[in-house]
């Protein structure tokens, strides 16, 4: 029984360094001792004093007053070291192994009279989506409950609507459903079109925690992908979220048919609102056939390298929001899954399905987390700046010992974080 004790603690004690090793980005003389020849490690990839991406990894907090041309210059450095430099600044503002799982659920599938090119609920376009009346109370809060049993602590409902006027009955039953995954203890969000002041209100008073809200991509672009509600309207209905004390959740979608630039101008767009949003989805276009994106053979799938430069700016820009690996995220390996949470992702959609296309799925997900040392965030759990050294960034990681328990008993959790 000694024995087996003393092997116990000597496991903990072994994991937790290995955990605080796999956080390290920072080098720095206390560093040097777990340098593999015994030596300090070579420097980091130089940063010209004064330049755009030195002002961002170097932050303690979230800066508003970003230019269109600092951060196409972050946006444009090679991509190596683009990622290593987010990556330095995800791990002073976050637990780098902490990744939020989010399942979605479609509440109200279909018959939407927006005409966004690339959205198969569209009442516009043929694509064979049936269009629904809205799915009952019970049976959305019973998808959450599976959802929470499966590690899930943000549940995600959308409803295909332009706007929620006129809809008394609607917005009643969403505050219910809000109401009863809240006394789950999970956070939720829904994404209902557009909203006004005093819909917000309720949506805030019934417990909502966060709205989400695309803008889907720069303002100049935007009138090649919709026409029925403008950039200004978008950017209204965050501000009755916001102004409501509600988390914004706002990003965008990739493949579009845009340019680089409209990727800047979209983070540009985000980091310059009075308050960074909560999260930050990147989505890839998943083309669906019968829809303007979908059929034009002339729009090639986005590549990947874009959407890590993305994900990679959007982190040095907007270092505490939450960037979330959204639709599109079945199109790639585990390899590059993992180099976007290395570059400053954090968060993921998981479960049985997105709003029409397919996500992957819990089982695949707690694999992954596994093999690479990942765990689900908590509840609410969100970063803040946490220091610079190793010795900071070593006292402020949270080793959670439940955590460390499971692994010390599951071989190839131990495995995983070595």
């Amino acid at each position: 029984m000694a024995l087996n004790s003393v092997c116990r603690r000597a496991a903990v004690r072994s994991l937790q360094f290995q955990q605080f090793r796999g956080f390290s980005t920072v080098v720095d003389e206390t560093f040097s001792r777990i340098a593999p020849s015994g030596g300090r490690p070579p420097p980091p990839p130089s940063v010209v004093e004064g330049n755009a991406v030195e002002h961002a990894v170097n932050a303690r907090s979230p800066r508003y007053d970003w230019t269109k041309d600092e951060i196409r210059e972050i946006y444009e450095t090679p991509l190596m070291e683009l990622a290593f430099h987010s990556a330095t600044l995800h791990r002073r503002f976050h637990t780098p192994s902490a990744v939020q799982m989010c399942t979605l659920m479609n509440i109200k599938t279909g018959g939407c009279s927006e005409d966004c090119s690339y959205c198969a609920q569209s009442s516009r376009y043929n694509t064979g989506l049936k269009a629904t009346k809205m799915s009952p109370v019970d049976s959305v809060l019973e998808a959450a409950r599976i959802a929470k049993s499966n590690g899930s602590t943000r549940f995600c409902m959308g409803a295909a609507w332009r706007d929620m006027r006129g809809r008394k009955t609607s917005l009643k039953n969403v505050k219910a459903m809000v109401e009863g995954v809240r006394a789950m203890d999970m956070e939720v969000c829904v994404t209902l079109g557009m909203i006004d002041q005093n819909q917000a209100e309720e949506l805030k008073e019934a417990g909502l925690t966060a709205y989400n809200h695309n803008l889907d991509t720069s303002r100049e672009h935007y009138p090649s992908v919709i026409t029925t509600r403008t950039y200004d309207e978008r950017l209204q209905t965050l501000s009755n979220v916001r102004n409501a004390g509600i988390n914004v959740c706002s990003g965008g979608i990739l493949g579009l048919g845009e340019k680089p630039e409209d990727h800047v101008g979209l983070i540009h767009t985000m980091s310059n609102l009075p308050a960074h949003p909560e999260s930050f989805p990147v989505n890839a276009l998943v083309p669906i056939k019968g829809t303007p994106l979908g059929d034009d053979p002339t729009k090639k799938r986005i590549s990947f390298d874009a959407i890590l430069r993305t994900i990679a700016t959007a982190r040095l820009v907007m270092p505490a929001t939450i960037i979330r690996i959204a639709a599109g995220r079945t199109t790639m390996s585990e390899a590059e899954q993992i180099l976007c949470f290395s570059a400053g992702a954090n968060a993921v959609f998981t479960g049985e399905k997105m709003l029409t296309t397919e996500a992957v799925g819990w089982s695949e997900d707690k694999a992954m987390f596994e093999k690479y040392g990942l765990r689900p965030m908590k509840s609410f759990e969100r970063g803040g700046y946490r220091g610079s050294s190793w010795s900071d960034l070593k006292s402020a990681s949270s080793v959670d010992a439940s955590y460390i328990e499971a692994a010390v008993e599951s071989p190839r959790s131990t495995e995983a974080v070595a």
